[in-house]
């Protein structure tokens, strides 16, 4: 599978706080990676440059080849981002939000499929502001996957969604990579892992402790005791 998203000697610091210390990985197009690791330990603070949305201190992201804190409009219409919090208007109901949205992109958006499989209709009426955690998820996540991404970047997806919106995100985010795209969500649910990515990223305080197939990381046991006795050791 070919390289789509590429972090090489990765650095984010905070004043004297290291976010991101020298972390290195990469996710292909036509598969799901699953970036893990204990709150602090530089999850989102590496999504975040991937998305354009921060600037390294050191190292290089790039994403389909392009530096993302310096693509342009064409290349970001080609990349899908569901934000762990915030990004959506608060006063917009979610179908008319994302016929908004669609009318920004090329090409025919999926309104209608994102709309039935996530159920958006159930709470058709509501504004972003009065929705459940779970419900701005499913709006979120369909922003994120309108256009037909050739890259997507979901930042724990599953939060605060019941079992049944668990299983119909999941079998949206194997049916991306499906078709072609490479997906890079961010999680703490090692069952979502388990069930979706075929690659696994492990961080602990910045760095990368664990990378490869789910296979490889877990060894002869489960991924959630790889997990554990990785990150108590907190280096590669």
């Amino acid at each position: 599978m070919a390289e789509a998203v590429s972090v090489h000697d990765l650095r984010v610091a905070y004043g004297a706080t290291v976010a991101v210390d020298g972390a290195s990985w990469s996710a292909s197009a036509g598969g799901v990676t699953a970036v893990l690791g204990p709150n602090g330990a530089g999850k989102t603070t590496t999504v975040e440059c991937l998305e354009g949305l921060r600037r390294p201190a050191a190292g290089t992201v790039r994403v389909l080849g392009t530096d993302p804190w310096r693509a342009s409009a064409a290349h970001r219409a080609r990349v899908g981002v569901m934000l762990q919090d915030g990004g959506l208007p608060t006063t917009a109901r979610p179908l008319p939000l994302l016929h908004h949205l669609a009318s920004l992109y090329a090409g025919r958006p999926r309104v209608e499929d994102l709309g039935r499989r996530l159920d958006l209709g159930a709470f058709a009426g509501t504004t972003v502001r009065r929705m459940s955690g779970g419900q701005r998820q499913r709006v979120a996540l369909a922003a994120a996957l309108l256009a037909w991404p050739d890259v997507v970047f979901l930042d724990e997806p599953t939060a605060g969604l019941d079992p049944h919106g668990r299983l119909e995100v999941w079998d949206l985010v194997r049916e991306e990579a499906g078709r072609g795209a490479a997906v890079v969500l961010t999680t703490h649910s090692f069952e979502e892992a388990e069930r979706i990515a075929d690659r696994v990223v492990v961080l602990a305080a910045g760095r990368v402790v664990a990378d490869g197939t789910l296979a490889e990381v877990r060894g002869e046991g489960s991924l959630e005791s790889a997990y554990f006795a990785l990150t108590r050791q907190g280096r590669p």
